[in-house]
């Protein structure tokens, strides 16, 4: 290999065209999905204070919001609901009503934009319970792994009826994906994909997330007996084997900047379809940094986007979706 002063890595850094050319990560507006909150009423939108930028919205405004990622390229839309306080219950019966505000809202943007868009479901309880806990609980308290398996099952497949085009396993419990994918080709829905969050770790990056669909003040202790610890990276890799035993077609890390690490880590040890969630806290931080004159937020957008692909993501789910596909398609 040639030395200074024969080679100069400069060089290819010099001009614009030259940057371009010699770029080794892409991004593009196929690799977003933008998660979207809603809620209930007709012309709604409220804003989440601890997510500026980032609203709720009622079906309408879902159906908006589908178009308008149709238009700017964005190949998928994440569900999450804001359920009113008077359905949540300890079971969190209100997951299997096919009149539901998720249901509604799949439904709502395949009206709106048909098969133009994908449309990705959460599939776990919290959003429904009146505990905050992903799961139901036994006598003592904790999380029942395999009672909340079946309810996960129940919940996807309302989902599946009413149109998701994948459903998604927040809920890390065991044995859920290979369940869920079973029940589903049981009733014939064969093309519906499962992204299991595989990955998903007990993180305070969170909070306004949980304030977005309305669980952060019900949550009674923690989630740190089926999330997994911050301090583990290879308990990582053996979460993703299984859920690809068990039939998931996609899996996810979930915070994103944190767990870099472990997004290159299954890249290079399955070479499966990766999908990176930058979550709620880090688009906070993000906002809060502009908002401090610390950063420049375009710049820190697209920087941290790019990141998630450079460290093998086939994807993010990022809040700031909307704005990098604009930022990327000029």
């Amino acid at each position: 290999m040639s030395q200074y002063p024969h080679l100069r890595l400069r060089r290819t850094r010099a001009t614009a065209w030259s940057r371009a050319m010699h770029r080794e990560t892409v991004l593009t507006p196929a690799d977003l999905i933008w998660p979207l909150f809603v809620t209930s009423g007709q012309g709604v939108e409220e804003p989440v204070g601890s997510l500026p930028g980032v609203s709720r919205w009622s079906l309408d405004g879902i159906a908006a919001r589908a178009k308008e990622a149709v238009a700017l390229g964005i190949p998928c839309v994440a569900l999450f609901p804001n359920t009113p306080p008077g359905l949540r219950d300890d079971t969190g019966s209100e997951a299997h009503n096919p009149q539901n505000l998720m249901c509604n809202a799949i439904r709502a943007i395949k009206d709106a934009v048909g098969d133009d868009l994908g449309v990705l479901t959460d599939v776990a309880l919290d959003p429904y319970t009146s505990h905050g806990q992903d799961g139901l609980l036994d006598d003592a308290g904790y999380v029942a792994n395999d009672a909340t398996v079946e309810a996960l099952v129940g919940q996807a497949l309302v989902q599946a009826a009413a149109g998701a085009d994948i459903v998604a396993p927040s809920d890390m419990m065991d044995g859920r994906i290979g369940e869920i994918r079973e029940a589903l080709e049981n009733v014939g829905h064969h093309n519906v994909q499962i992204m299991a969050y595989a990955a998903k770790y007990a993180s305070a990056f969170y909070g306004p997330f949980r304030d977005a669909v309305g669980s952060g003040g019900l949550l009674k202790g923690n989630k740190k007996t089926y999330q997994m610890d911050p301090a583990n990276g290879a308990e990582a890799l053996r979460e993703v084997e299984l859920d690809l035993i068990e039939g998931a077609d996609s899996v996810m890390v979930k915070p994103g900047l944190p767990y870099l690490d472990i997004v290159r880590r299954v890249h290079e040890e399955f070479g499966v379809p990766t999908f990176a969630y930058q979550v709620s806290g880090e688009y906070a931080m993000i906002e809060a940094a502009v908002a401090a004159g610390a950063g420049e937020r375009e710049a820190l957008v697209m920087e941290t986007l790019t990141s998630f692909k450079r460290a093998g993501a086939s994807g993010v789910l990022t809040y700031h979706a909307p704005l990098a596909a604009r930022l990327l398609n000029g």
